[in-house]
């Protein structure tokens, strides 16, 4: 998802939400809608691990 393909590894562990196709691609990774995915970092922040663990404990 990194536009710049050295940078995988950063871009992995952080969810932004600042370019479409990148929410359209970590919704689409998670199995939840764009706006599920939104309401996720929100609530917890950036990070794909803690986003991860708040959509596992049911708070779609």
């Amino acid at each position: 998802m990194a536009d710049d393909k050295t940078k995988t590894g950063l871009d992995r562990k952080l969810i932004s939400l600042e370019e479409e196709h990148e929410v359209r691609s970590w919704a689409e990774s998670l199995g939840v809608t764009e706006a599920q995915l939104r309401e996720a970092v929100k609530a917890v922040g950036h990070s794909a691990d803690a986003v991860r663990e708040y959509l596992a404990r049911g708070k779609r």
